[in-house]
């Protein structure tokens, strides 16, 4: 979860790392804190907070000086977020200091291995119970820095990131991972660390990614050299040019990142679909797909593994595919599917989704389906990501950078190339008609446009949320494709508003949640004029007969629903399954509307992180 930046050339290391944090900030800000080294000795500054409260503190205290140093923002694991449990964290001896992402799992057996021989610990981190074994094993074995982490990572059980510096070293950080990114840039007579690239984008387009039980030396005036942690032996790095830019990183004169993100939809969508869906020629092209139709045509069930928002992706999906495609599909949690003994064989399909391509659960679960046979495609945002490496086969989104800790965009580009999926594998198995296919594609081409549309009602959504910003509970309703929509709704009400909210299928408010309906409560209803209308204007019926308030998201035109409702957001129509993208925009402006209203930090809500890299 957390973010790490590290530095080494000739330039001063203080701005580069506290900009780098600024722009990791996505992945944790319970504390923050930095060492540099001044050319005799290491200087510090911590703090619990922002980045920002960083900042003020190394000013205050003079800590600014120095062309080498290390930075952190935290996701709080072991130990409270306060000043002393910040990263980074020194050596008993003050000459080894550290940051880390991660969770060290037998860090607790090892502090009384440490306690024993002498050691004291100041905070209440696993962090600093891993800074002090590297320093015992160099010490007790005579070792250089390298090696000795080389040493003490071999004796570590868990996840890690992590950058060491020595005193002894004043031209060397060691960097290593295990299950959690890190990304080492090059520039000229300079080095960057970082958890991605973002911190040292308009330095250097030029990046290694380090694999899993890998560890780099960095030094300066001399080549990168990257050993196996397990057995010593050397790699090779391979330097791949960044296709990432400023611009994409920066608001771009919106208030929020995640408001620039909403509005991005209809372009990411587009950039999304664009070389793999050929409406003309009535073709849908991704190689992923492609080389491996036979996996999938003849897969007896697919099962799709992931967490949060991409699980409510899945859910979408399992509608799609099952419809037009006739194979079973099972959705699961990532987190309980790799705990939970589950029943995978040879001819099942896996597809994993994530935003990060680095969410431990979900790497956990492919793991498990290799293990067991099963074929095992990816769908993430992040190339070079780990998901990216661990599956065979898989398609990337092509959202851009997403800085919002709530997902938007990386949602709907998740929808659109798993709607790909679908339509592909109903063509190859003969289950859809020619001109049903062909409509479908048509309507995937416009649905960029149709999003354009749906941003249009931004202003009425304003006064929507102007009326319900201080409510307490909230109900978000669905039905068929919109279920997972009202899902996503709820959760992204929860996160950045912070108000309790719950998302069901309109069929199921009867069988118990219409308990909690009163003048009071109001419910979120996603009303399309398709196959479940009737229905739907059944439950909002009952919804009124109870006092109800009603915000409706309807087809454009509605006049049913509307003479209802005490609220109406319109959509264009389109097909049934891909409503679903559609419906989803007024729901992240509703949210979002009520998260600013409420005064809430909309991009780094409490208690949450990006990429969720720990269990």
């Amino acid at each position: 979860m957390c973010g790490i930046v590290g530095y080494i050339g000739t330039k001063e290391a203080y701005p580069i790392i506290i900009k780098g944090l600024k722009r990791l900030e996505y992945r944790g800000y319970d504390s923050a804190g930095l060492a540099l080294f001044n050319g005799e000795k290491f200087i510090s500054s911590k703090t619990k907070g922002k980045v920002s409260d960083l900042e003020s503190r190394a000013e205050a205290e003079g800590t600014l000086k120095g062309s080498m140093g290390i930075g952190h923002t935290r996701w709080a694991t072991h130990g409270v977020p306060n000043d002393v449990n910040s990263h980074p964290h020194f050596s008993n001896s003050g000459e080894l200091v550290i940051i880390h992402n991660g969770i060290i799992e037998n860090y607790e057996p090892l502090k009384q291995e440490l306690i024993k021989r002498g050691y004291t610990f100041k905070s209440d981190t696993d962090t600093e119970v891993l800074v002090n074994l590297i320093e015992d094993v160099q010490r007790t074995n005579g070792l250089k820095l390298g090696k000795a982490v080389q040493v003490a990572l071999n004796q570590v059980i868990g996840a890690y990131a992590i950058c060491v510096m020595d005193i002894k070293k004043p031209n060397e950080i060691v960097a290593a991972r295990l299950g959690s990114p890190l990304a080492i840039g090059v520039g000229e007579n300079e080095y960057f660390v970082a958890s991605d690239a973002s911190p040292f984008i308009e330095y250097t387009n030029n990046a290694i990614y380090l694999e899993d039980e890998e560890m780099a030396i960095i030094r300066l005036h001399k080549p990168i050299k990257i050993r196996k942690i397990k057995d010593d032996e050397l790699v090779s790095p391979y330097v791949q040019e960044l296709q990432l830019n400023l611009e994409q990183i920066e608001k771009g004169g919106y208030e929020h990142f995640m408001l620039k993100e909403i509005h991005e939809q209809p372009a990411v969508i587009k950039d999304t679909f664009r070389g793999r869906l050929l409406s003309e020629q009535g073709l849908i092209k991704m190689a992923g797909i492609e080389d491996n139709i036979h996996k999938f045509t003849n897969a007896k069930r697919i099962i799709i593994v992931a967490c949060g928002t991409s699980w409510h992706a899945g859910l979408v999906a399992e509608y799609m595919i099952e419809e037009f495609a006739r194979i079973p599909v099972e959705v699961e949690y990532a987190s309980e599917f790799r705990y939970r003994n589950p029943i995978i064989n040879g001819d099942d399909v896996v597809i994993a989704i994530s935003q990060s391509g680095e969410t431990a659960d979900t790497l956990a679960a492919i793991k498990l389906a290799k293990e067991k046979g099963a074929f095992v495609f990816g769908v993430c945002n992040v190339v070079g990501s780990s998901i990216s490496r661990e599956t065979h086969a898989g398609a990337y989104t092509h959202a851009g950078p997403e800085i919002g800790v709530a997902s938007t965009k990386a949602f709907t580009t998740q929808i659109t190339v798993l709607a790909l999926i679908a339509l592909r594998l109903a063509e190859a198995k003969g289950t859809m008609s020619k001109s049903e296919y062909l409509r479908n594609l048509l309507e995937l081409e416009l649905i960029p446009e149709k999003v354009e549309e749906a941003l249009k009602e931004d202003s009425n959504i304003v006064k929507i949320a102007e009326v319900y910003k201080d409510a307490t509970n909230c109900l978000y309703l669905g039905r068929g494709f919109n279920y997972p929509v009202a899902l996503e709704g709820a959760l992204k009400l929860k996160e950045i508003s912070y108000i309790h909210a719950e998302g069901y299928p309109a069929a199921e408010m009867k069988h118990g949640p219409i308990a909690l309906i009163d003048e009071h409560m109001p419910v979120i209803v996603i009303a399309p004029n398709q196959n479940h209308y009737d229905k739907v204007v059944s439950n909002i019926q009952e919804i009124k007969a109870r006092s109800g308030k009603i915000i409706a998201v309807v087809s454009k035109g509605d006049v049913q629903v509307r003479a209802l409702a005490d609220h109406v957001i319109e959509m264009p129509e389109s097909t049934e399954a891909l409503t679903s993208i559609i419906a989803t925009i007024p729901l992240q402006l509703l949210s979002y509307h009520i998260a600013v209203m409420r005064e809430c930090n909309v991009d780094q809500p409490r208690n949450l992180a990006k990429s969720v890299t720990v269990e």
